[in-house]
């Protein structure tokens, strides 16, 4: 007897096979002309470019490193126009699949430990922040700021004594779901914050003074998301009207200088504003709970990954800061204290100048809101693995990025009232 599944559930059933990726490939081109840049910018009309970095079609320039992603189906026309047209291109993965096969299955150091060495799963980050809880509750408190569009909750840990009023920090992970490493830095500091009070100098001194809000994972539906179903996921997972196409880019969906780029109106691009400024439940949660303790929070931390670079604010203009000097400063020095660890050199200056124009990004919603101490990390790699940043690379990117952000709260603590 044959056994017929109703039509629905195997609707759904289909519906459900995770994004496979097989001989896709990452490719790396440098136009060295406006002609150059304009092609690359007509094969994305064309085909189904996945940009890795610039993160649009638009941004790409003259003597820009430009990474995207083609489909097995399509990178050999890709590679033939590159040729016919005399632009070097250099392929940083040959097989995308096997790389993100690498990311999974490693063994933990010590089962039912949480591990640092990994990449953890939404699950097993949830029961790690309960677990720092119980283990350190005269320090670390777990605060519900709000939920997703999937209901799933977010958890902010305060790290520090329970006075409200001192000097905070304000650091937040994954706000793009493919970006791996950002929470798992996140996780890291608050291990090491933890760990470390009352042994090392400079973290007893932070901790007895200054306490920090640390949000481990922004945009929980699409990190879920990008474990389950596909990994090269960036947005959240918002349904958008009249659009078959799912997501709002969170780190474009900030009040301020929203709407200034008409490349952001479509729903099914990587960088979609969203419908209006905090429109996603996400958003609107950190932005209620940076307004309600905006008295306490000198600095605005937020972490991303690739390109090893340390951004300031503007995104949405190229006019510096009151204060670009002083934060350039902070970043030279932090940089410097980064690159001591394992020699990992990183650049740093304002985002639009630095990397390319972003409108309705955190960093910038946060200074214009006050905090006059903001900064953005794009951790490692400088492409050769891009997001799919390999596990034995994680701890030492946490260990380096560690001492950037040490120096900062150190400088905060000391030169902010």
């Amino acid at each position: 007897m044959r056994f017929l599944l109703p039509v629905g559930l195997i609707a759904t059933t289909l519906a459900i096979a995770p994004v496979r990726f097989d001989r896709e490939k990452v490719l790396r081109v440098k136009p060295q002309d406006e002609k150059q840049a304009n092609l690359i910018k007509d094969l994305a009309q064309t085909n189904q470019l996945d940009f890795w970095y610039p993160d649009a079609a638009h941004h790409v320039a003259p003597n820009m490193t430009v990474d995207f992603r083609v489909s097995e189906g399509e990178s050999q026309s890709i590679q033939s126009a590159l040729d016919q047209n005399q632009m070097h291109y250099e392929i940083l993965i040959h097989n995308l699949q096997e790389e993100i096969e690498k990311q999974f299955g490693v063994k933990e150091d010590t089962p039912g430990r949480h591990s640092y060495a990994t990449y953890n799963n939404w699950d097993k980050i949830v029961a790690w922040t309960e677990k720092m809880v119980h283990k350190h509750p005269e320090m670390v408190s777990r605060i519900k700021i709000g939920t997703t569009v999937e209901d799933n909750p977010l958890y902010v840990l305060k790290i520090g004594k329970k006075d409200e009023r001192r000097k905070a920090i304000f650091m937040d992970c994954g706000i793009h779901a493919r970006e791996w490493i950002s929470p798992a830095f996140c996780q890291w500091f608050v291990y090491q914050a933890t760990k470390t009070y009352g042994k090392n100098k400079i973290m007893t001194k932070l901790l007895d003074q200054m306490n920090f809000y640390v949000l481990p994972v922004f945009n929980v539906d699409g990190y879920i998301w990008s474990w389950t179903q596909d990994r090269m996921w960036r947005k959240n997972r918002s349904k958008n009207q009249n659009s078959k196409c799912f997501g709002t880019d969170l780190n474009r969906n900030f009040n301020v200088s929203w709407d200034s780029s008409p490349t952001t109106e479509n729903p099914c691009t990587e960088i979609y504003r969203g419908p209006a400024p905090e429109s996603e439940k996400e958003t609107k949660a950190v932005t209620d709970f940076i307004r309600h303790h905006l008295s306490s929070i000198t600095a605005y931390i937020t972490i991303h990954s690739y390109s090893q670079v340390l951004l300031l604010p503007y995104g949405y203009t190229t006019e510096l800061p009151p204060n670009h000097k002083e934060l350039a400063k902070i970043a030279k020095i932090s940089t410097d204290a980064l690159s001591t660890r394992y020699e990992t050199r990183y650049i740093y200056g304002p985002i639009a100048s630095t990397i390319y124009p972003a409108s309705g990004s955190s960093l910038d919603w946060a200074y214009n809101l006050g905090i006059k101490h903001t900064f953005a990390f794009e951790l490692r790699d400088k492409g050769k693995f891009g997001f799919l940043l390999p596990q034995p690379q994680i701890k030492p990117t946490c260990k380096e990025t560690m001492l950037a952000v040490k120096f900062i709260a150190k400088y905060i603590l000391k030169h902010t009232s």
